[in-house]
């Protein structure tokens, strides 16, 4: 655990600022003292047992700074015992992942003399959020210095707080010498390499770099796909009969890919001990609300709601505005059918290059309209969602999802369903699909990787110009801490890792889905690909706050939408198979027989896919064995130490009867 930063708490202990918390520049004075003091008590008596310090020279260059920004720390013996209680896993001495205990801290590989170094500085930040989350109220009725917020025995504080927007934000600050040596091996050198996926775990946790070891991982499975699709686009793609190999090799491709991916997903999870670390329990979310009640599995009073309303929001409320976007979605695509009809015909009426190139306006038009419906609906699905009124944030997230799952799939894909399944028209298919991909992907790349670049070059060239002003003309190599909390407080805040799965889902559809009538689709997502590695990147160290870690041990719901996708690939490949002017020679008069055929050999591949998935283990043989050893490990010493506890009593009582 390294700064170049060190500040004291009140009492004079030094100690390195690792997290930020940011009140309301006027929030009661009352309040604040309750909250560090809370936060400062000792363990036992319910407090964090944390060490804090208000920061002070925030302002710069005649600005006044919010007076109400404290630093977060600990001791290194504290988040020791932090570790304990989060059930973090560490390499044991036998080369094994098994939960950390402090009592046993001697016999982990990495822990030499006092533990210095031991836990990454993610770990450190993630066990003090943990620390600060678990911050319950005892027997105050309400916030001190505000009647209107309530507090019941077992609340957690700083959600309360944030529900009322006492507090502002948490945030982790950056380490600066070590996101300079990530930035380096990771983006600032254009290399053919792996991405430092233990590096960034190191320093952003495990659910960041589950995403970056996916996104490498579809990137380098695509690229046999590449490979081969463009010999097939060079070779006379006019000839649509010979997208029935590619088709077959599609449905292939997308199953083993998704197979293989949750195996090295496994070994990563098992590397990084998250794989076999228990889920802890899920507290209410933060804007959850409800009527006073009991909680029967913790015991404790909190905010209740009855399911049965939210269910009644939900599919009188939910669904039905849903099915309205979709009809909605569904009028635009038909206005874009009839916009290429007036191309075409304007086309017709007078061949020319102009005209020629006017036959790819409407595609561009409803790109960038599809683009648009995505981003509006992901407002009115959050604001759905949360009015839903979900008490976890898992559900939470599986409804937004699943809502903007559905909405985007349909938007995205259901003009090029239409072409191909009711217009039946492959070249147009083509053109459609080569607009549409390209069209978006550009439109990306803007938003993600211009923008944001953009933006922080400004946001710093303001903050040191600030800095500059107030230095009196002198222009610093690095930012006083004080000015670089600020700066890091301004960035935007990251809201995880939901937009960039999406984009690969869609990005796989495209691919998997219809990528046989227009092979080039694998090389364009390729080289979107691999721009986005280092825009992504570049984002993370550069403009986004530092995440909290995230434990994660694989891509979650993500894997189902993934393989949902896959199965739909299925069914949509055999029906261009059928559609082939090839095998629709084989059935001139019969075109029942030929619905049959394709009806059976989809459902033998769906057969063959699902025993292929069946048959490929998700976790390699010899993580599974090592697991069960530990399990075994676990439960033999639960034994020794069932008979030591009841031997005890027995041994001494028999040297009772003795004397």
């Amino acid at each position: 655990m390294q700064s170049v930063w060190t500040v004291s708490d009140s009492d004079g202990t030094p100690f390195t600022p690792l997290v930020v918390l940011e009140l309301a520049s006027d929030a009661n004075e009352e309040a604040i003292k309750w909250l560090l003091s809370r936060i400062r008590d000792k363990e036992e008596n319910g407090g964090a047992e944390l060490l804090v310090e208000q920061l002070l020279g925030g302002g710069d260059g005649g600005e006044k700074g919010n007076p109400n920004v404290f630093l977060v720390g600990s001791s290194l013996r504290r988040l020791l015992h932090g570790a304990e209680d989060v059930g973090l896993f560490k390499e044991f001495n036998d080369g094994s992942m098994r939960g950390f205990t402090y009592s046993n801290r001697d016999n982990f590989r990495d822990f030499q003399d006092d533990g210095e170094g031991f836990l990454s500085v993610a770990e450190c930040q993630y066990i003090i959020k943990h620390e600060l989350d678990t911050l319950r109220a005892k027997d105050e009725a309400n916030v001190p210095g505000y009647p209107k917020a309530k507090l019941y025995p077992g609340k957690s504080i700083i959600r309360r707080l944030q529900s009322k927007s006492i507090l502002i934000q948490v945030f982790p600050l950056h380490d600066k010498e070590e996101l300079k040596r990530l930035s380096f091996s990771w983006y600032k050198k254009v290399k053919l390499s792996f991405q430092p996926l233990d590096v960034i775990r190191h320093y952003f946790g495990e659910g960041l770099a589950l995403y970056f070891g996916f996104l490498e991982y579809f990137t380098l499975a695509m690229v046999p796909m590449a490979l081969i699709g463009v010999p097939y686009y060079l070779w006379d793609w006019e000839d649509y009969d010979k997208y029935v190999l590619f088709a077959v090799f599609n449905l292939v491709w997308s199953t083993v890919f998704l197979e293989a991916w949750k195996r090295s997903s496994a070994s990563l999870a098992y590397g990084w001990g998250t794989l076999s670390r228990k889920k802890a329990f899920e507290e209410p979310r933060a804007g959850f609300h409800g009527v006073l009640g009991f909680n029967p599995v913790t015991g404790r009073e909190e905010p209740v709601y009855p399911n049965s309303r939210r269910q009644l929001r939900i599919y009188l409320v939910s669904v039905p505005f849903v099915v309205l976007c979709l009809y909605l979605a569904f009028c635009i695509m038909m206005v874009y059918f009839d916009m290429e009809v007036w191309a075409l015909a304007l086309y017709e009426l007078e061949p020319g290059f102009w005209t020629g190139l006017f036959l790819f306006v409407p595609s561009i038009i409803y790109a960038v309209v599809i683009e648009v419906l995505n981003l509006l609906y992901r407002y009115a699905a959050e604001f759905l969602t949360d009015w839903e009124n979900h008490r976890l944030e898992s559900s939470y997230q599986n409804h937004l999802v699943l809502k903007v799952l559905v909405f985007n799939f349909f938007n995205c894909f259901a003009s090029l369903f239409y072409i191909a399944f009711v217009m039946q028209d492959m070249v147009l298919l083509r053109q459609s699909l080569a607009t549409l991909l390209i069209t978006s992907q550009i439109l990306n790349q803007i938003m993600e990787a211009f923008l944001p670049y953009w933006l922080q070059r400004r946001r710093n060239k303001k903050a040191h110009r600030r800095l500059k002003k107030a230095l009196a003309g002198e222009r610093p190599q690095e930012l006083p801490l004080p000015q670089q909390v600020q700066l890091e407080a301004d960035m935007c805040t990251y809201l995880g890792t939901f937009d960039d799965y999406l984009e690969q889902f869609l990005l796989f559809g495209y691919v998997s889905l219809f990528s046989c009538v227009y092979p080039l689709a694998a090389v364009l997502v390729v080289l979107n690909n691999i721009t986005e590695v280092y825009s992504d990147a570049f984002k993370m160290c550069n403009v986004f706050k530092r995440p909290f870690a995230d434990p994660a041990s694989n891509i979650g719901v993500w894997q189902l939408a993934f393989e949902t996708m896959s199965v739909i690939a299925v069914v949509t490949n055999c029906g261009l198979i059928g559609l082939s002017p090839q095998v629709k020679a084989y059935f001139p008069d019969s075109d029942t027989q030929l619905i049959l055929l394709v009806v059976c050999v989809e459902h033998l591949l769906l057969a063959f896919k699902f025993i292929l998935a069946f048959v490929i283990p998700d976790v390699p043989k010899q993580i599974q064995i090592k697991l069960a050893r530990l399990e075994f490990e676990s439960l033999e010493a639960l034994k020794k130490k069932k008979i030591l506890e009841t031997s005890g009593p027995l041994r001494n009582e028999e040297e009772k009867r003795c004397h």
